[in-house]
């Protein structure tokens, strides 16, 4: 009995493209990568069904905006501008203007 094999994701999202190419059966394609044709089949259908999901996750992640760290960096730039404003108002004298 052999062992069971996991396979990286690049490694399926390269078979299930050429898969979908049409160039080679899933026979002719599991032969070339060691693979059952099963598992082509299954990556095929996973990258169809998942392929949607690619541009509304890209839309989500920009609407999506964690507020707690919004206002953390509203304070921190508020610290640096105090600050700024100190050591500009400081330096003064050493700068002649």
């Amino acid at each position: 009995m052999s062992k069971r094999r996991n396979h990286d994701a690049a490694f399926k999202a390269r078979v299930a493209l050429e898969a979908l190419k049409g160039e080679k059966t899933a026979s002719e394609l599991a032969t070339a990568y060691g693979v059952h044709p099963t598992m082509i089949h299954q990556w095929k259908k996973a990258l169809l069904e998942g392929a949607t999901d690619i541009f509304e996750r890209g839309a989500k992640k920009k609407a999506e905006i964690d507020e707690g760290a919004v206002r953390d960096l509203h304070a921190k730039i508020g610290e640096l501008a105090v600050a700024n404003d100190f050591l500009s108002r400081k330096l003064k004298p050493w700068t002649g203007k």
